[in-house]
């Protein structure tokens, strides 16, 4: 088992914002994290990232405790959030921001290989010279997802990785997550986008009120009366739960 979570729970005053859950993944998976705003997932996301410490239960990654640990550990462990802001350098190059993540692994000719391997599988290779700061939002969310896989996570935590892109970007991302899948990723998204989460194609969560309240796919979710009624019978929210 990559990740185990038991019984974790949060509480903000009076009010359980995540409440005794446990749930997990295997390495190799993809998983979507769904919910509507105060359903629970992004304390849930950020208890796994380490920046809000649970009230109760455990957190378990390579089979070791991190229910404690600092961001910085789990990061040394594998455990990498590529967040919402971009975090990439804009005065660089875009070359030189993939660059910058893999040199401490490679160097001289095979540090060029992997740089333009890289490049070419995020779709950025003809902008390589390209000051990072004139790409399109969706390319620069591309590059920070690029230079956060190119730290060799063995779990990715992404969230909302298609906040403001154009419907193709968000198409676009869908594909190179499963393509990085392919490759021995695991990923875990938080997501609002309906249209990513459908195209994405995985197992998927569905947090209401601190819990978990459906697991399946997303066309199994979708037949669900009750997420229906509650999160996608309106045409209006559609693309946002």
């Amino acid at each position: 088992m990559l990740l185990e979570v038991n019984g974790l729970t949060k509480r903000f005053g009076g009010v359980r914002a995540v409440d005794d859950v446990s749930w997990q993944m295997d390495a190799g998976q993809v998983r979507c994290i769904i919910g509507p705003n105060g359903a629970g997932k992004s304390t849930f996301f950020q208890m796994l990232v380490g920046r809000i410490k649970p009230d109760a239960g455990t957190i378990r990654f390579r089979d070791i405790d991190i229910t404690r640990h600092h961001p910085f550990e789990r990061a040394r462990l594998g455990l990498v959030v590529k967040p919402q802001t971009l975090g990439v350098f804009g005065e660089l190059t875009v070359e030189h921001n993939i660059q910058l993540c893999l040199q401490r692994v490679w160097r001289g000719a095979e540090l060029d290989r992997q740089v333009a391997d890289e490049l070419d599988r995020l779709g950025l290779r003809a902008k390589a010279r390209f000051a990072a700061k004139a790409l399109s939002h969706g390319e620069m969310q591309w590059l920070g997802l690029g230079m956060a896989i190119a730290t060799a996570p063995k779990l990715m935590l992404l969230d909302e990785p298609t906040a403001g892109m154009s419907s193709d970007e968000t198409l676009r991302t869908a594909d190179l997550i499963k393509q990085l899948a392919t490759a021995g990723t695991s990923i875990l998204v938080v997501e609002h986008d309906m249209e990513f989460v459908r195209a994405l194609a995985v197992e998927t969560t569905v947090f209401h009120d601190g819990r978990v309240f459906e697991s399946g796919t997303m066309a199994e979710i979708e037949q669900n009366e009750t997420v229906r009624r509650l999160y996608l019978g309106q045409r209006a929210v559609q693309k946002s739960i």
